[in-house]
């Protein structure tokens, strides 16, 4: 004679096999791609005292930025993050790189930009605000008997 097996066995047995899923698939990390990640080939194609603005902006794309006090000084900036769950992103990938121009508006560099950054911590503390500081049972019996009769108006304060 077979034994049954209760339907409770199988529910359970599909609710660890959802739960098990859901936190493999919750360790994949999140991978964004923020600016503008130039490749080798596209910089190869930019030709030192022979490309102009408009080859360059064919071939990389428009610049991330400009520089403030030089506008023959282009820069192209990008970074790839990756994200664990609830954790901080983390950058696996930036460039940058530098175009220069010349005068005439042709190429007169082109050279990645060694950055060397420090990593600033995340200040996760509240900022103060000055006011008055309730209690939810303040705020909800606070205005209590404060309203306005119907024989004053507006103009009467």
């Amino acid at each position: 004679m077979q034994k049954k097996v209760p339907i409770l066995c199988y529910i359970f047995a599909f609710g660890a096999a959802v739960s098990a899923s859901g936190l493999i698939s919750g360790c994949t990390p999140v991978v964004s791609q923020h600016g503008n990640l130039v490749n080798e080939y596209q910089i190869e194609e930019v030709k030192v005292g022979k490309s102009t603005r408009s080859d360059v902006l064919r071939i990389l794309g428009s610049p991330t930025t400009q520089s403030t006090f030089n506008p023959d000084v282009w820069y192209y900036m990008g970074q790839e993050t990756e994200k664990y769950g609830i954790l901080d992103q983390e950058i696996t990938e930036e460039h940058i790189l530098v175009v220069m121009f010349n005068d005439k508006g042709l190429v007169e560099t082109i050279a990645p930009f060694d950055s060397d950054r420090q990593n600033i911590p995340y200040a996760r503390t509240k900022t103060p605000t000055h006011g008055n500081e309730l209690t939810f049972m303040q705020q909800l019996l606070g205005n209590l008997g404060r309203f306005n009769g119907a024989e004053r108006s507006a103009t009467d304060y």
